[in-house]
């Protein structure tokens, strides 16, 4: 496109700027549902707890959930995950919150973001997983686990099954050896569904009568907020008039903490188990004292159209996005790039789009895993970003409250900045008593709650393998006229 298609596209028929706007939204988190997230954030004590499923580590639950009521007990909700409940879940309320009544509105697309199901046990209760970090396979076979239904963590189960599988009798199912211990009288028809990247969109879609396009996102950890921002894209460029931009994910399962065990991304504690007071702990974003992050679990949603469609139907408006660039380190599959120049460069192409410089930006909602080497990678990014440039933007890290939500961290996050500003305050980093590096002690950490800052914010995921996304929203009442 040249830069005179490109200038029609992204401008109304007076010149100006198309505004995009969030004028529905809703979340599910491990801090309460959307109309009590605010509380949680200035005085609550998040659910962070030591993991059932693997001594030694903690992780962060959705506690009050039901499945059930969350879909409007919608009957094909099991052929959900527990992540795809949620993305349903958040769709449906950011719907209700937008007007959108019956259907949704002629032309309507849907943006997914989508992170692997990785509870293999709910639908494979007969194959074992050594979380322990042991490898023992040996010994009686496992006693049987407490298994997901789709609507709850997975329970504790004994594992091992890396070295096979350890299931039902094979002359009695009639199954090759390849099969035995997969096939077994509970496992639905429609199983698979649960596993497919786009199950989630389809029933959203379904639910909320959405025709426009669909697009499925799967960058990692940067996926949610990568799905927001190609739903700005598609409003902002004209290619749809109004875009939902939804995602969930759960990792706490045997196999979603075995993933994460292997990898060697989790804080662990030398006890076994971690006590309630270490997991407390255990996320401490941009820390010296940081050893890995905690699994969280959740979701969001969001209503995008432009400024002017939203005034003229009284609709609320939450805020607007201004910007989103995204790039890729291509380098390593796991480890982020150690000086994040391609994250840098992500979050450069969303100043540009948006128009804006450094000193612009008021505040920071930083990726903050919690690993010694992504807190220290994205410190660096934000020191030649902004303190080089002589500027400060308050700094907070909301895994510290959450967890790490994976691919809907993104999304999540941004709902809980939109909540924190409409009650003015900025949430702290929790359990920051050190910062990790000298890039880090240059920046503007929050530390204690504080006012939160007039003018727009930048929101940074960077996911496993090196993606990298970067979107720059303006809360509504922090902008005249918004």
């Amino acid at each position: 496109m040249n830069d005179s298609a490109h200038h029609q596209r992204t401008q109304d028929a007076t010149g100006n700027r198309i505004r995009v706007v969030i004028s529905g939204m809703d979340c599910v988190t491990p801090l309460g549902d959307d109309a009590s997230l605010a509380a949680h954030l200035h005085h609550g004590t998040p659910p962070f707890m030591p993991a059932p499923v693997l001594p030694g580590a903690a992780w962060c639950p959705v506690n009050a959930f039901d499945p059930a009521q969350a879909t409007d007990h919608w009957r094909h909700r099991r052929y959900l995950s527990r992540g795809g409940l949620f993305a349903l879940a958040s769709a449906l309320g950011a719907a209700r919150d937008a007007g959108w009544g019956a259907s949704a509105p002629d032309g309507a697309a849907l943006v997914t973001a989508h992170g692997p199901n990785l509870d293999i046990t709910s639908d494979f209760p007969h194959c074992h997983c050594d979380v322990s970090g042991t490898g023992d396979t040996q010994g009686d076979a496992p006693s049987p686990c407490a298994t997901s239904t789709h609507g709850g963590p997975t329970a504790a189960c004994g594992v091992n099954g890396m070295n096979g599988v350890d299931g039902p009798d094979e002359a009695r199912h009639g199954l090759s050896r390849d099969t035995a211990g997969l096939d077994h009288p509970g496992l639905d028809a429609l199983w698979l569904l649960r596993w497919l990247p786009n199950t989630a969109a389809s029933a959203i879609a379904q639910r909320l009568g959405i025709h426009g396009e669909g697009l499925v996102v799967g960058t990692a950890c940067a996926a949610g907020l990568q799905a927001l921002g190609e739903a700005y894209r598609r409003v902002r460029h004209g290619l749809a008039p109004t875009v939902l931009a939804a995602g969930g994910d759960s990792r706490l399962s045997a196999g979603g903490m075995l993933g994460y065990a292997r990898a060697d991304a989790l804080w662990h504690s030398n006890a076994r188990p971690a006590s309630h007071a270490e997991a407390l702990r255990a996320m401490r974003p941009f820390d010296a004292a940081h050893g890995g992050f905690v699994p969280g679990e959740g979701g969001a949603a969001f209503v995008l159209e432009t400024e002017a469609a939203a005034c003229a139907r009284g609709a609320t408006i939450h805020g607007e996005i201004l910007g989103f660039g995204a790039t890729l380190d291509g380098a390593s599959l796991t480890a982020p790039d150690a000086k994040a120049h391609h994250a840098e460069c992500a979050v450069r192409k969303a100043l540009d789009d948006a128009g804006l410089t450094p000193g612009d930006i008021a505040w920071v909602a930083a990726h903050g895993t919690s690993t010694p080497r992504g807190d220290a990678a994205e410190a660096l990014l934000l020191q030649r970003v902004f303190t080089d440039a002589g500027h400060r933007p308050a700094v907070t890290a909301l895994k510290s409250w959450t967890g790490h939500l994976a691919s809907a961290c993104g999304l999540a996050e941004c709902a809980l900045m939109l909540r924190a500003a409409r009650c003015g305050v900025l949430p702290p980093i929790r359990n920051l008593d050190t910062p990790c590096s000298p890039a880090a002690e240059g920046l503007d950490l929050v530390r204690e709650p504080r006012p939160f800052p007039q003018g727009p914010g930048l929101i940074q995921s960077f996911g496993f393998g090196g993606q990298n996304a970067a979107l720059i929203v303006m809360p509504a009442g922090t902008r005249e006229g918004l």
